[in-house]
């Protein structure tokens, strides 16, 4: 599964030609993110027939803008929901094994400054290596104040107690996405960015497929499927309410909202302020909230914040009083507090916190698991909700449920339980990209095939070669600058000036491989979004 000049191409003429071609899905799936991809490979591998479009690029939304880290969820633990953490703990081991270029174990230390502190949060985590058994990372440790120092340099000293030692995992979101989308096109699966949906079709009132249209060219296409599945994050209402739009005659109470979006900020700063490899995560602020200072790709993540948002902007904006929150609170637990000058990037996530659904005529099973899959009587299968841990747990529950309905054929589940993703086939090279200038381990396996291609000594800015972009262009989806940017590398969300001053000579290549516009001013505008302060 290595990418070569004739394998796993993803160049956009060829896409729209097999998207054109007559022929019924077993599987129509909407929505590019981790859940869709998820629900796509799955099905795939288990020999189905899958079409997955996204309206814009592959996790481009909630799935590119998670803090990178992959756990099971402590604080459940205090709410007693054993079975989640149970889960979410075995596809924490699940993913680290079939995806070691992308997720690695990572360190975190919970500083004391009261007492109490350490043997409190220690019993817990001591509960949680118990739960994890031998899918453990690495034992809970109580610390002295000396060690915590150690550990995290630039843990602020004055009051330091002590400190607990605990492991989680840490990924790259987009890239795992990406990763996924692979592993599925190379399973059969045929995913197409850019695509959007735009209104379901029926036959007998059930729902028989989707109208779509690339958005780059105005092209239409109509897909005829077995079984549609909504998994757009926050956006799952939009395609619910043409479902319902759809039937306004069966007797049903007009569609409610699944969705209350959530809004999550992050900062990005410089190494220095941490001054180590091992995270710092503080269980509870002055208000309760948590925060992590999260090592990654050679800088640091300072969030998060939790926010309720009403609008569902594809680029949302911080709060002025989300990003004091965040440098207040850093600066209590940090010798160097970060100011609005050391800020690198700012980006802004929305998360899909789902409602509670009352009995209106569909089919609604919450899952104790976070997430929700429901089924409305047309057939339109919505999942949202859940977290990047579990998106393989999830696209096993969605296709039980698209089962259960008779919407496609019982196979057996688990086909992705020991599925290598794409990047994670061969050792020997992955370890040599591991090796590599930074950005370069998370081709895996494939970095071979980036060092083959035109430009592979030739750096644009560190971390990024002319090769790969190209490889971007011809083999991961990649059509505009912040295709490359933001996801193909995480440029944008590392430095954002330094993304911007390298736009010209990344559309450059982009147009030559693709022959088509790749947006490098409105790229050059979203570069200053996420530079700008909230005021």
């Amino acid at each position: 599964m290595s990418a070569t000049p004739s394998s796993n191409t993803t160049m956009r003429a060829d896409l729209l030609n097999r998207l054109a071609e007559p022929q019924e899905y077993d599987l129509a799936v909407v929505g590019g993110g981790a859940t869709g991809l998820g629900v796509a490979l799955d099905a795939a591998a288990r020999g189905f027939r899958v079409v997955l479009i996204e309206s814009h690029d592959f996790a481009k939304g909630t799935s590119s803008r998670a803090t990178k880290l992959l756990h099971g969820g402590v604080r459940y633990l205090a709410q007693g929901n054993i079975s989640l953490v149970r889960e979410a703990l075995h596809e924490r081991t699940t993913l680290l094994r079939n995806a070691p270029h992308l997720a690695q174990p990572l360190a975190f230390v919970m500083p004391s400054y009261k007492w109490w502190e350490t043997p409190f949060y220690g019993a817990g985590l001591t509960a949680y290596d118990f739960l994890a058994g031998k899918a453990g990372l690495g034992k809970t440790e109580f610390l002295s104040a000396a060690e915590t120092q150690r550990l995290v340099p630039r843990v602020a000293p004055a009051g330091l107690k002590g400190g607990v030692k605990y492991w989680d995992g840490q990924f790259d979101d987009a890239r795992l996405a990406l990763s996924i989308a692979r592993t599925a096109a190379s399973k059969g699966a045929l995913l197409v960015n850019y695509c959007a949906a735009k209104s379901l079709t029926y036959m007998d009132g059930k729902i028989s497929g989707l109208e779509c249209e690339d958005t780059l060219s105005g092209r239409q296409f109509t897909i005829r499927a077995k079984c549609v599945v909504n998994a757009t994050g926050v956006w799952v209402d939009g395609l619910r309410e043409k479902d319902g739009a759809a039937n306004p005659n069966d007797g049903r109470s007009p569609t409610k909202p699944m969705v209350a979006p959530s809004q999550g900020v992050h900062i990005v700063v410089d190494r220095e302020f941490l001054g180590g490899d091992t995270a710092l995560m503080v269980p509870k602020t002055q208000d309760g909230r948590v925060l992590f200072a999260v090592p990654w790709l050679g800088k640091v993540i300072l969030g998060t914040t939790d926010t309720p948002r009403a609008d569902l902007d594809r680029e949302p904006k911080p709060f002025k009083e989300e990003l004091d929150f965040i440098l207040r609170e850093s600066a209590r637990y940090l010798t160097k507090a970060p100011a609005h000058s050391d800020i690198r990037s700012i980006w802004v996530g929305l998360r899909p916190l789902v409602k509670s659904q009352a009995d209106d005529g569909e089919n609604t099973k919450t899952i104790s698991r976070e997430h929700t899959v429901l089924v409305s009587r047309s057939g339109l299968v919505t999942v949202t909700g859940g977290k990047w841990t579990t998106y393989r747990a999830m696209a096993e529950d969605v296709l039980a449920k698209c089962a259960d309905h008779q919407l496609i054929d019982s196979r057996p589940a688990g086909v992705t339980e020991n599925l290598r993703l794409q990047g994670a086939q061969g050792g020997e090279v992955a370890q040599s990209a591991m090796a590599a200038p930074q950005g370069a381990h998370s081709y895996g396996w494939d970095y071979a095939a980036v060092l083959a291609l035109e430009g592979a000594q030739n750096e644009i800015a560190p971390g990024l070669t002319e090769a790969m972009v190209r490889y971007a262009a011809r083999y991961e989806y990649a059509i505009k600058v912040e295709d490359v940017l933001a996801r193909r590398c995480r440029m944008l969300f590392l430095d954002a000036r330094l993304a911007a001053s390298v736009a010209v000579k990344v559309a450059e290549i982009l147009e030559e491989e693709t022959g088509m516009s790749s947006e490098c001013q409105e790229f050059v505008a979203l570069a200053r979004q996420y530079m700008e302060i909230p005021v």
